[in-house]
């Protein structure tokens, strides 16, 4: 079972990373976007 519980741990910090790298990618993608909106007006 302890073989087990530390896979499991791997994988939640291996989504962890990759949620937070999607969540930082995603609001730069919207700031970017909303200056570039700025620009245009």
């Amino acid at each position: 079972m302890s073989g087990f519980d530390i896979v499991m741990v791997i994988a939640i910090i291996l989504f962890a990373r990759l949620g937070m790298r999607l969540v930082t990618g995603y609001i730069k993608m919207k700031k970017e976007q909303k200056e570039d909106a700025h620009e245009d007006s």
